[in-house]
């Protein structure tokens, strides 16, 4: 279906988005309800932040540099090879089970936002065929991103290592801006496959295929978008860090700060959904649910799951 005839707007969608989280949140303010949506909202967002680590690598450098001693893989002791090649199939195993439980986790997050609920099982249960392909495409992705641009990587840092020629590293520079394009690309992209799977029920191949279209031929307002959300994401990021010296870094644990920023990350994560009902009615996730109140034209509708008097 073909977008409606109005324009296209960046704003408007952010303050439905915004309307529609105090909404949910606090008309009226249900904690229980509030604790649900945020083990939604955990699962979905965990990828958003990123795992630190901080080696101190000072000794190899020394002993390496100072005693120039030939590199090769006869001078590691024999337990080396093994435990790197566990522990790689390990971290390997740990991402593929932070990209499952993510993707279940954005699928229930849209339900409990679309249906107005802190459902947990039954979103878990009904989605799962949409939650486990969209899993297995961000798997392939991520696996072909990590050889194609890695190897590459690798090449370009072994050749500089045994050359010093300025052209590896001018190289790699160039190689590193091609992926973050790449990787903002591939994030907008897989950030609107899961309200178009929601909505029709579909596979990540389809949903891709549908998606990717829509983004070039709308190329400008959508990287407005990206833009925009840039901007948003800094200002999320601030009021976090905020948070975690108000709450003497509480709110840096796992789940607890996604509860206690549930406001931010539900507005954030509404937007999206918010934009994308501009193309129309195939587009829009409140299709799947009938309005039992009406609501002005600028909010989405979502359900009213109270208990009757």
């Amino acid at each position: 279906m073909e977008p409606s005839a109005r324009p296209l707007e960046i704003f408007a969608p952010f303050g439905e988005a915004f309307e529609l989280t105090k909404k949910i949140l606090f008309q009226p303010f249900d904690f229980p309800k509030w604790l649900a949506i945020g083990l939604g909202a955990w699962l979905a967002t965990f990828f958003g932040g990123g795992f630190h680590y901080q080696g101190n690598n000072a000794n190899w450098k020394t002993r390496y540099f100072n005693f120039n001693e030939q590199h090769s893989l006869h001078n590691l002791p024999p337990w080396v090879i093994p435990v790197a090649i566990i522990g790689t199939l390990f971290i390997f195993a740990l991402v593929a089970l932070f990209l499952w439980l993510n993707a279940r986790g954005r699928f229930m997050f849209t339900d409990c936002i679309v249906r107005n609920r802190g459902a947990v099982a039954e979103p878990w249960r009904e989605y799962r065929a949409e939650a486990n392909s969209f899993f297995v495409f961000q798997l392939v992705i991520a696996f072909c991103a990590f050889l194609l641009f890695g190897g590459l990587a690798v090449a370009l840092m072994v050749s500089w290592y045994w050359t010093k020629a300025v052209s590896s590293i001018v190289l790699f520079g160039a190689l590193l801006l091609v992926w973050i394009l790449l990787m903002i690309l591939v994030s907008l992209v897989t950030r609107f496959m899961v309200p178009v799977m929601y909505r029709r029920r579909c596979g990540a191949t389809e949903a891709f295929r549908v998606v990717w279209p829509l983004v070039m031929s709308h190329l400008g307002v959508f990287i407005l978008f990206v833009l925009f959300n840039i901007v948003l994401y800094l200002a999320a990021m601030i009021l976090s860090c905020l948070a975690g010296c108000l709450t003497c870094c509480i709110a840096a644990l796992p789940y607890v700060g996604t509860v206690v920023l549930l406001p931010v990350v539900m507005t954030l994560f509404a937007f999206p959904l918010c934009f994308i009902r501009q193309f129309g009615d195939d587009y829009d996730v409140w299709a799947v649910v009938r309005p039992v109140e009406p609501l002005p034209p600028t909010i989405p509708p979502v359900q009213d799951n109270s208990p009757p008097l």
